[in-house]
């Protein structure tokens, strides 16, 4: 591979980077805070799709001969005469949103021929180039970094900021308590622990010349020599993908560097860049001795730091787990969790362990429906899993106004839903609190700077506080015009307003519509 730009290579992000529900899938390059840099093929292959979206903004796909594939994401733009074909398409389809996938032979590139614009388009809080590496046979995401590893000075080694205990509920104890602790790297003072313990690690990794932190490529623990744990990011697939929620935790404690990466296995976890003993990487405190571990974290580069750290023996009371519930989920088997008005069917596969679930209903008659906590805490499933709820009462008589809501104690969101015979029913893939609610609110919309709309400069601010914007729609003087809509800021700006006739007054018509079918239409003269 050449590098996709003709200037020096720096990150802001590197693949496998802990994010929420999913690993970072590439490398983010840095374009030195502007966007319009000519990006380049690879190696030489073919252009295999095309696409505008909200989220990753200009896409563009590329297929090479040496057996990788490619997705270039957040571009400002198409180079000719892909541009003009997708803003003839969003013409044609009056939709900002369109995809093309061409004929193999149609766009064919050469190593180092200029493909697009660099930019920051879709949800991107700054001007960079993300591109996804995958193996074309396996359709795996494999890490891009080997590839530019030349390119790239990297002296800098990992580092941790903290190390945290697992005690395994009724099995274990640390400092005489069946509760997480968290210690300095590199702590002197050892920890007390008897029984079945885990452990892990908030670490990051840094490079020369930029103050990002990055994902840690290599974390290997040893208890008295003895590997009990490997995780190596360098690959993984898309179903593979939110198996990231059974490795890490997340501390919401600590204000920075959050994530935690558990050096153990849990038994739904089918994560192929984790190795671990037969114990899944547990440790098992028997005797009243010191124990010493050890952490060693590197990078591609061969940057490597250690911390060491005891766990001392010492025998103390371990209560036994016999949760008193009325639901138990098994990890290896499909699970119903049933309540008055509510089922949700949990299929074999979708959970990393067993759950005792803390299951609560509240009881409101004059309410739509019963609120549901089908667990305390959050717990990520694998997949989606069919939830049902029943409507009590129905105080709007349009049922396409109903929607299932998520509830983190004074807020909600949506999680979608349809109404059939009497039931809400959508797929979650959360454990949490859910209930039925009622979406009659139409969408907010909100003229930018009208001052500048005389010089093309178009924009409106669009939300809507209960189940999302689903479309929108802008016609100006009777015709269709061009908006795009940028996710991170929920702003609508005007593509093309050179096409509009100056010196004269346009009429411009807007329509915004929810999730629940709810509609604001707005009118404007400039």
């Amino acid at each position: 591979f050449v590098p996709p730009f003709d200037f020096p290579l720096t990150l802001s992000g590197n693949f496998g980077e802990i994010r929420s529900n999913h690993f970072h899938g590439g490398l983010d390059f840095k374009t030195g805070g502007v966007i319009g840099k000519p990006v380049r093929a690879l190696a030489d292959g073919y252009i295999s799709r095309i696409r505008v979206t909200n989220g990753s903004g200009y896409v563009l796909d590329v297929c090479y001969h040496n057996g990788y594939s490619t997705i270039n994401r957040h571009l400002s733009g198409f180079v000719s005469p892909i541009a003009e074909r997708v803003e003839k398409l969003q013409y044609e389809e009056e939709s900002w949103e369109v995809e093309i996938v061409p004929e193999p032979g149609e766009y064919p590139v050469k190593g180092g021929q200029q493909i697009a614009w660099s930019g920051n388009t879709g949800y991107s809080f700054g001007p960079h180039l993300h591109l996804d590496v995958f193996e074309t046979e396996s359709g795996d995401y494999i890490d891009p970094m080997p590839f530019f590893q030349s390119k790239i000075k990297d002296t800098r080694a990992p580092k941790a900021d903290g190390i945290l205990f697992f005690p395994q509920l009724g099995k274990g104890v640390v400092d005489g308590k069946q509760e997480n602790k968290t210690i300095f790297p590199n702590s002197e003072r050892p920890v007390e622990a008897w029984g079945v313990i885990g452990v892990g690690i908030k670490a990051y990794d840094y490079m020369d010349g930029v103050n990002n932190h990055y994902g840690v490529y290599s974390v290997v623990l040893t208890v008295d020599g003895n590997e009990i744990f490997r995780s190596t990011v360098d690959r993984f697939s898309q179903e593979e993908n939110r198996m990231i929620n059974a490795w890490t935790d997340y501390e919401e404690n600590v204000k920075r560097h959050n994530w935690v990466m558990r050096s153990q296995i849990l038994p739904g976890n089918s994560l192929r860049m984790l190795q671990a003993n037969d114990e899944g990487g547990v440790v098992t405190i028997d005797e009243e001795r010191d124990y010493h571990f050890r952490y060693e974290l590197a990078d591609l580069y061969g940057n490597n730091s250690t911390y060491r750290f005891i766990v001392r023996g010492r025998r103390q009371p371990i209560e036994e787990y016999h949760p008193q519930v009325k639901h138990y989920l098994a990890w290896n088997k499909g699970n119903v969790v049933q309540e008055p008005g509510m089922e949700l069917v949990i299929p074999r596969g979708m959970l990393y362990e067993d759950v005792a679930l803390n299951c609560h209903v509240v009881k409101d008659t004059a309410a739509i429906s019963y609120e549901y906590q089908l667990h305390d805490e959050p717990v990520a499933l694998q997949a989606g899993c069919t939830l049902m709820i029943g409507v009590r009462h129905l105080p709007v008589e349009d049922t396409s106004k109903y929607y299932l809501a998520r509830k983190w104690g004074k807020r909600k969101g949506s999680a979608g839903g349809t109404y059939e015979n009497g039931w809400m029913k959508t797929s979650i893939r959360e454990l949490g609190t859910y209930t039925v609610a009622i979406d009659t609110l139409s969408p907010r919309v909100t003229p930018l700077n009208k001052a500048q709309w005389k010089t093309g400069k178009v924009q409106f601010k669009i939300g809507d506080a209960e189940t999302g914007i689903k479309d929108y729609k802008v016609k100006i003087d009777g015709e269709f015009a061009l908006f795009g809509f940028s996710s991170k800021n929920a702003k609508l700006w005007m593509k093309h307003p050179e096409r509009l006739k100056k010196g004269v007054a346009h009429k411009l018509e807007l329509v915004v519509t929810d999730y629940c079918g709810n509609e604001t239409k707005e009118e404007y003269e400039f």
